[in-house]
């Protein structure tokens, strides 16, 4: 544990009360892409299957029950949610994300640390976490204008994979063995994926403007 990944855990924390905040103050979940919420799940339950099993500490199991369980709330308000649902925007969230999961399981039989069954689906995890965003950044595009509450989610959801890169430099340079070129590289990915969003977040702050992607 270090600064930086402490400060990426608190940003991505922030992420996730964010969008519940959207969705449970205003009843609504337009703007948000129900794809990647059910692919983050997938990403949760696939890397945490050691849960019940293996115990580091007590924060670490803590924010494994937190993803997941906020993970699974906020699917089933998207889902089940009276009036939640009715705000989902069907007909523009039509990414087609059995590919990304595919690609990613495909990538995780093919590069991984060690052949075993929980080290396959954490490397899965890991890959399709870095692209389950992809399905977010289409529907908000088609959509054009974001409000404000969807924009800071995907801003802080951005600057969480941003500090864990910081977390992942830090360590390589003060442990003596530090292996991690699944998550470096899948992070680095994710950051990048990004860019095109924080350009446009940065402009709406910087002109205090509505914040408005390009179709």
């Amino acid at each position: 544990m270090n600064i930086f990944r402490l400060s990426g855990d608190m940003f991505h924390l922030v992420s996730i009360l964010v969008l519940l905040l959207k969705i449970y103050a205003t009843k609504s979940c337009s703007g948000i892409s129900l794809k990647t919420q059910e692919l983050y799940v997938v990403v949760f339950v696939a890397r945490y299957l050691n849960l019940c099993t293996v115990f580091i500490s007590v924060y670490n199991t803590m924010m494994k029950g937190v993803f997941i369980g906020t993970s699974l709330a906020i699917v089933y308000c998207m889902r089940w949610h009276p009036k939640v649902k009715r705000s989902y925007d069907r007909d523009l969230d039509t990414f087609k994300y059995h590919f990304l999961v595919l690609a990613s399981f495909l990538s995780a039989l093919l590069f991984h640390d060690e052949f075993t069954f929980l080290e396959i689906f954490w490397a899965f995890s890991i890959y399709l976490e870095a692209v389950a965003i992809l399905p977010q950044l289409v529907l908000l595009q088609r959509s054009a204008n974001v409000d404000n509450l969807t924009g800071q989610y995907i801003f802080f959801l951005g600057a969480y994979r941003a500090f864990y890169i910081l977390n992942w430099i830090y360590r390589y340079f003060t442990e003596t063995h530090f292996s991690g070129w699944i998550s470096c590289f899948s992070g680095i990915l994710q950051t990048a994926l990004y860019a095109d969003f924080f350009y446009y977040y940065f402009i709406s702050w910087k002109t205090n403007s509505k914040l408005q992607l390009p179709a």
